[in-house]
């Protein structure tokens, strides 16, 4: 088991500006290991509409060629689940599992440093991720799944802690 001092970025967070004004600044606030619990709600009128799990998230951010960025996203036991690049005209390329995999979408940094991720899906449906820190150890995400008559279907909303190491004495 590793803790966030072996995946963080070179750059302690208190160090990285707040909030972020880049998308580089963003994802380097990403870096680390993170608690989670998320809660998804199903808007289709069933008697089964709510569910809440923990959970444990890596990510690791890095810079990669011609100005792009990378974030890698895995569970607590070091397996990768996804892996997301985002281009610097807006594009963006998700790998890894579940229904979304292999998708291409659009990602933009709102003022405030407010990430939002829209990607469709082959049916016409679009998943749109919205992410943001209130401090830099406090990550939100929202989650809409909207098919293609712009109903929401699905929602999501997760609240993600990080973990950091004990001081040395």
């Amino acid at each position: 088991m590793t803790d966030a001092s072996t995946t963080a970025s070179a750059n302690p967070v208190t160090e990285l500006p707040f909030p972020p004004s880049s998308l580089q600044e963003f994802l380097q606030l990403c870096d680390g290991r993170w608690m989670s619990l998320r809660s998804t709600f199903a808007l289709d009128g069933s008697d089964d509409w709510h569910n809440s799990t923990r959970g444990e998230v890596t990510m690791q951010h890095q810079s990669c060629a011609a100005g792009s960025e990378q974030l890698v996203v895995g569970d607590g036991q070091g397996k990768t689940l996804s892996s997301l690049s985002f281009a610097a005209d807006g594009g963006l390329q998700r790998q890894g599992e579940g229904s979304q995999a292999g998708a291409d979408g659009r990602w933009e940094l709102r003022e405030g440093g407010c990430l939002e991720l829209s990607i469709p899906s082959g049916d016409g449906a679009v998943v749109l991720e919205r992410i943001w820190f209130t401090k830099a150890n406090l990550r939100l995400r929202s989650t809409t799944l909207v098919d293609r008559d712009g109903t929401p279907q699905q929602a999501n909303f997760c609240s993600e802690i990080r973990r950091v190491s004990a001081p040395s004495t």
